[in-house]
This record gives structure tokens, sequence and C-alpha cells, in this order.
């Protein structure tokens, strides 16, 4: 129902959830796939033999069952709306006005996962998780989702979601794309990068990233290797300031 909605977002459609994926992604009576958009939820191996069960998914799979199969859901927008994938790309608010995302967030059963097109409500997001993080709920009693440590870069996994917390050491811009460098070496540091094409969203955000050298800070996103672990970052909420 359009009441129960906050005007930050664009009311869609009411459905009933008729069944659930994992933790964050959840089946529609018309057919359809919500994929809840800003989160990320521990992942289930859904039967894909190179892909193992994550901690606590079945957990998380469980907990937003429990929360919304065979109950009314009304889906909002705060970005783009569709995936890839052809799936709904949305928030979901029960009758109550109970927003689902707030609550597997708070609960310590998902980690706020944000695109440059979907931004909306991520402050709010952010706060749920840091507080389920503080108090050491669900996922974030668990080793496999410990914040990793920017100075230790054989600690950090490549081909991961993952937050990394360190001191910018330094920074560079090279051909337009911005560098930050979390270590001594940048053969083998830890490294942060921004496209050419996206410093636009971080001006639009008064945010100047070749300012943040001194500064502690975290990372989130996926990591992949150039001369060590590297963070590609899109969009501005993918590093929060903690100094």
């Amino acid at each position: 129902m359009a009441d129960t909605v906050p005007a930050i977002f664009d009311v869609g459609p009411r459905a009933l959830v008729v069944a659930i994926t994992d933790g964050d992604t959840v089946t529609l009576d018309d057919g359809s796939e919500v994929r809840l958009v800003g989160i990320m939820a521990p992942k289930l191996s859904l039967g894909r033999a190179h892909v193992e069960d994550q901690p606590l998914a079945e957990e998380a799979r469980t907990a937003l069952e429990a929360l919304v199969l065979d109950r009314p859901v009304t889906l909002a927008w705060g970005g783009a709306r569709m995936d890839r994938h052809g799936r709904h790309l949305a928030h979901l608010f029960l009758d109550d006005g109970t927003w689902v995302q707030g609550r597997m967030l708070e609960a310590g059963l998902a980690r706020v996962y944000s695109f440059a097109d979907n931004r909306t409500a991520l402050a709010d997001m952010l706060a749920l998780e840091e507080a389920a993080r503080d108090a050491g709920l669900g996922l974030w009693a668990h080793p496999f989702f410990a914040v990793r440590d920017a100075a230790r870069p054989g600690d950090v996994p490549i081909d991961a979601f993952v937050l990394v917390e360190g001191v910018v050491l330094d920074t560079a811009e090279i051909n337009r794309r911005v560098f930050l460098n979390f270590g001594e070496d940048w053969k083998t540091d830890v490294t942060a990068t921004i496209s050419p094409s996206d410093r636009a969203i971080f001006r639009a955000a008064h945010m100047d990233p070749l300012a943040l050298e001194g500064q502690r800070v975290r990372l989130r996103g996926w990591t992949g290797w150039r001369n060590g672990p590297n963070i590609d970052i899109d969009h501005p909420e993918q590093i929060e300031v903690l100094d």
C-alpha cells in the first residue's frame, strides 16, 4: 500500500510473495522475481556444483521466509528497476510498513550492496548495517564476513565482495584515473580505483577522493587483482570515511 512506503521511493505494484530463493531474492504470484536491491545476503549454492553455501545462508533464507512468504508486499523503486536477468530491483514493504531490507540488515543477515544507479536510502541502510556489526549480530559474528585490514593485503580475498578498512597512505591521479593506495608498495598493496567516467558522480556528491589521503576509510566492493587486491569504486557510498 502506497501509504506504507516513504516518499523517497516511487511506489510500485502490490503482490504476494509465493517463494523464497535465498536471503535476498523472492518470487511473486505473477511469476516474476524480485532481487532485494541494496543488500546482499549470504549465498546458497542453489545446485551449482562449483559454488558452496556461504555461512548463515540458510539462516538468512529462513529469516526472509518468515518475514514475507505468503504475505502481500508493496514494491518500491529507488533507481534502476530491472537487472540483466529480468528480475525486479525493488525495496519491499509489508502492509504494516516494515521495510524488508532494513529488517534483514538490522538482524545482521545481509550486507549493504550498492550500485551507482540505485542509491536511494543508502545512508539509512549503512547505519543499520553498522549497528548490527557493532553488536556482533548474525554474519558479523562469523570470520567469513570479517572486515578486512587493508594493511594486510594477503588477507583480502580476490573475486569476492568484501569490506576493507585502512588508512589511505597515498592518492594519485594518472590519466584521469584516481588511485587510493593503502600500503607503501603500490605493486602489492590494497588499492581502490575510480575511473574517469565515474568522477562526475563524486563531484555531484561534493566528495573529492584525492582529498582522502591520511584518512581512515572503509571500502566495499568486489575485489580483483591489479598489483595487489583492487576494488573498483564507481559511487561515493562505497567509501565510508571513519575519521
